[in-house]
């Protein structure tokens, strides 16, 4: 059964919403993919934080119109399906581990803001490392010099106690012989 064109308008509205908030959409053709892999898909994307969307595309049309998405509109035909991400690189990832184990599901193309890319961009994409990875290696990087300064300036110390440590083990052991 059809969408009146109030329920039209609110798809329209929610997917604009989402697409106001992303950094990157992912197409991909779904034909003749199983339900249950699709659930699996759509698991996958939400533990990702990817908006993941079976939509018209024709109200996907409407929705991108005007945006820094527009560019889109022409890759879309077909039954396809739309990954909406906020970070540019979890969208691509999901889709793309996907389509490995998935020969039914093909990446079409995707877009960052003002750019549309193709479907080998997307895996390119994908290989990168996510926004996540990415700071957790500029924080260890930072964090070297200073974890390296603690660990000179705890040696002076150390090396004093285990020094005074010699210190009375030898006094100890010549009282003992004497």
């Amino acid at each position: 059964m059809g969408l009146n064109l109030e329920q039209k308008k609110a798809v329209v509205a929610e997917v604009g919403a989402e697409i106001m908030k992303a950094q990157a959409i992912v197409v991909a053709e779904y034909r003749g993919l199983e339900v249950g892999n699709m659930t699996a898909l759509r698991r996958e994307a939400r533990k990702a934080g990817v908006y993941l969307r079976v939509l018209k595309n024709t109200l996907a049309r409407r929705a991108v119109e005007g945006t820094p998405f527009s560019g889109l509109s022409e890759h879309l035909t077909g039954p396809l399906i739309y990954g909406i991400s906020p970070d540019p690189v979890a969208a691509a990832k999901v889709l793309n581990e996907f389509a490995k184990s998935n020969e039914k599901f093909v990446i079409r193309a995707g877009a960052m803001p003002n750019a549309v890319i193709s479907a080998k961009e997307v895996k390119a994409l994908a290989a990168m490392p996510s926004r996540e990875e990415l700071l957790a290696k500029l924080l260890g990087t930072m964090q070297a010099p200073i974890a390296q300064f603690v660990r000179t300036v705890n040696e002076v110390p150390s090396r004093f106690v285990r020094t005074l440590a010699a210190v009375r083990d030898q006094k100890e052991t010549q009282g003992a012989a004497a």
